[in-house]
């Protein structure tokens, strides 16, 4: 299960056994939610926010800040999955410190 980026506290990860769309999973604390990214043409056109089986949702202001950093880093984590799910490449995880606004 690697860890790609930690932003302020919340944990964006993929889970090991992954399938498409591409998404990863946000958690803080005890909660944990799934962001689908929907590209077309190359562009990320939508994040769908899915539950986790088992798992209570992210907060609301946890989920706006998990949606913005993943609007801004949405090539980075569609290269890092390319990298781990099919050219099966170590990933290392990003601490991000700079805010997003």
């Amino acid at each position: 299960m690697p860890k790609i980026f930690e932003y302020f506290g919340i944990v964006f990860l993929f889970y090991s056994d992954e399938h498409l769309p591409i998404h990863l999973h946000a958690q803080y604390q005890e909660f944990e939610s799934k962001l689908e990214f929907i590209f077309e043409n190359g562009k990320l056109v939508d994040i769908k926010v899915k539950k986790v089986r088992g798992r209570m949702p992210l907060p609301s202001n946890k989920l706006s800040e998990a949606l913005t950093f993943s609007k801004k880093y949405n090539h980075k984590i569609a290269s890092k999955w390319n990298d781990f799910f099919v050219l099966r490449k170590t990933i290392k995880t990003e601490r991000i410190t700079k805010k997003i606004k």
